[in-house]
C-alpha cells in the first residue's frame, strides 16, 4: 500500500482508521523530547552544582530517571503521547489500537538503545523504512505503532438539532454517510436536503424505513449522536 492508512477492526466489529507516522515526524518530536531532556539537565545541574559531591550524586540520579522514565509516564498517563509527540499531534498506540500499557511502552523505551546503534537511530531507522507500519524494533517487540491523532468532529459544528440514539446498529462506514450529511445541510436548500435524507434512510441495509426515520431532522439528530453527544 503507498497510503499510510491502516484500518483496525475491533472485538465489536467497529473499524478503525488510523494514520501512521513517518520517520520525519517522529524524528522531529523526539528532538523536541531531547531539547525539553537538555533544558531539564541544565536546570537541575545549575541548581544542584553548588552542593558538591552530594549534589552531583541526586543529578545523576534526575538524570537517570528523565533518561528511562520520562517517556514511559507520559505514553501511559498523558494518552500515549511524551510534549514533543503532542507537539507534532502524535501518539502511541498498541497494535489493536487500545492505549499502550506500562510494560509495552517500558520495552519500547528500553529497547531505543539497540534502535540508536551503531550511531543516530541508524538501526531504528532502517527498521522504520524496511517495515509497512513504519514501526522501529522497539514497536515490533512492543507491538506498538504511532500513529497521527487526527482532531475529532465536534458535535457543535453540525446543525442543532436533538441527539437521538441510533435505534439499530449501522457499521462505521453508514454512520460517517449520516454525519457527511448533516455537515452538508446548512448548504443544501430545504427540499434538496429532504430529497438525500430519503435516499440515506434505507443506507444501513436492514430495511430500515421502519426503524430508521429518513427525515432531516431525524437524521440530524443521528448525527449528533454519532459524534458523541447525548
Amino acid at each position: 500500500m503507498l497510503d499510510t492508512i491502516r484500518t483496525i477492526e475491533t472485538p465489536e466489529g467497529v473499524s478503525i482508521r488510523l494514520r501512521l507516522a513517518g520517520p520525519v515526524p517522529r524524528a522531529l518530536a523526539w528532538l523536541t523530547d531531547f531539547l525539553i531532556f537538555a533544558f531539564a539537565w541544565l536546570v537541575t545541574g545549575i541548581f544542584l552544582g553548588s552542593s558538591g559531591d552530594f549534589g552531583f550524586g541526586i543529578w545523576l540520579i534526575i538524570a537517570f530517571l528523565l533518561t528511562w522514565f520520562y517517556p514511559v509516564l507520559f505514553e501511559v498517563y498523558a494518552q500515549g503521547a511524551t510534549p514533543g509527540k503532542k507537539m507534532l499531534g502524535l501518539v502511541v498506540l498498541q497494535d489493536d489500537g487500545v492505549p499502550v500499557g506500562w510494560s509495552a511502552s517500558m520495552v519500547r523505551n528500553l529497547l531505543r538503545t539497540v534502535d540508536f546503534l551503531p550511531l543516530f537511530y541508524a538501526f531504528g531507522l532502517c527498521s522504520m523504512f524496511l517495515n509497512r507500519d513504519f514501526k522501529r524494533l522497539g514497536d515490533i517487540v512492543a507491538k506498538t505503532i504511532v500513529v497521527h491523532r487526527d482532531k475529532p468532529r465536534l458535535a457543535q459544528k453540525l446543525p442543532q438539532a436533538n441527539a437521538l440514539p441510533l435505534p439499530v446498529w449501522l457499521s462505521s462506514s453508514e454512520q460517517q454517510l449520516i454525519v457527511a450529511f448533516a455537515d452538508r445541510v446548512p448548504r443544501l436548500t430545504p427540499d434538496r436536503a429532504q430529497e438525500l435524507a430519503q435516499i440515506l434512510d434505507p443506507a444501513s441495509g436492514h430495511g430500515t424505513r421502519a426503524t430508521l426515520r429518513g427525515d432531516v431532522d431525524s437524521l440530524l439528530g443521528y448525527a449528533r449522536h454519532i459524534v458523541g453527544e447525548r
